[in-house]
């Protein structure tokens, strides 16, 4: 395995480790071995901080009238097409009682080196992508039984903090207490949510268990190389001492991804709607239903494009 492919794995979640405003914030710690993924690439130009405040706007007019005021919101990071993944970062979004929206996530702290939950507004959501060229953006609408039962423990401070693991791997296995990634926050607070789970330095290991009462099952993601094995040498934020050895035998880890998250959200409520948003240098797409956009970020038959050209 090449160090460009390894560095792609420990993409596979929360592609975009310091991407928000809080972990930019920050000092990078400069001894730490995972600094390279919190450094961004060229800043933005005008054009492209242009370009993604409009697409956050968009963004902003689909959730205008979400009842109640939560939501699953997901977008892409780096290029994973290599393992036919499209997102890399779920979070929950969530409006105040000031009609603010903000996206509720795991970070990766690189000052202290370690993970925290951080309220994002969405326009640093959308900014927060690796490519500034095109970007995707996946939104899930709960019915109102989903909100009802999921906003009480969202916006529950001890119950958010208790999820958070201590330490993180982008590969973090979906039934270990060890380690966490991003989206396995979300798919635990869901859990924690939708089952009344009450509080407690267990509500981890209990929310994973409702995850496999509720027949939570990640589509494996197919590595294809022995060499992953040695990765965590060389990539300090992927580990896979977590997976069961028969997942690692067999190549395949399951972890928690943003696609992941949906299916299940699909399975317990089917009438959740999604839509999906991207983005190139000429138009914003939108399409709506569970079928993705065209690779390429091309429109078809009923979407809506909103021209960046005007």
């Amino acid at each position: 395995m090449t160090p460009h492919r390894a560095l792609a794995l420990a993409a596979l979640a929360c592609a975009a480790l310091a991407s928000s405003g809080a972990a930019q914030a920050g000092s990078v710690a400069g001894s730490s071995g995972a600094s390279r993924f919190c450094d961004r690439g060229q800043p933005l130009t005008a054009a492209e901080q242009d370009r993604l405040l409009r697409f956050a706007a968009v963004l902003r007019e689909e959730l205008a009238d979400v009842d109640d005021g939560v939501a699953l919101v997901s977008r892409s990071g780096l290029d994973l097409s290599r393992f036919d993944i499209r997102y890399s970062h779920a979070a929950l979004a969530w409006r105040s009682e000031t009609g603010a929206w903000s996206a509720r996530q795991l970070y990766y702290a690189c000052d202290e080196s370690r993970p925290r939950i951080f309220d994002q507004g969405l326009a640093g959501f959308a900014l927060g992508t690796d490519d500034p060229a095109m970007g995707y953006v996946s939104v899930v609408r709960l019915p109102a039984e989903a909100i009802a039962a999921l906003r009480p423990a969202l916006l529950d401070g001890p119950r958010v903090q208790h999820l958070l693991a201590s330490q993180y791997s982008a590969s973090a296995y979906a039934f270990s207490v060890r380690y966490q990634n991003c989206n396995q926050w979300v798919m635990e607070m869901l859990a924690a949510g939708w089952g009344e789970l009450p509080d407690g330095d267990d509500l981890r290991a209990r929310a994973q268990a409702w995850l496999r009462d509720a027949h939570y099952a990640p589509q494996p993601v197919q590595v294809g190389s022995r060499w992953l094995m040695l990765a965590s040498h060389f990539v300090p934020l992927l580990h896979l001492d977590d997976h069961p050895d028969e997942d690692r035998s067999a190549m395949q880890l399951r972890i928690s991804l943003p696609s992941t998250v949906e299916a299940f959200v699909q399975q317990r409520y089917p009438a959740s709607a999604r839509v999906e948003m991207c983005h190139d240098d000429e138009r914003i797409v939108i399409h709506r239903g569970w079928t993705p956009i065209a690779a390429g970020c091309k429109p078809g038959e009923g979407d809506r494009v909103v021209s960046l050209r005007d």
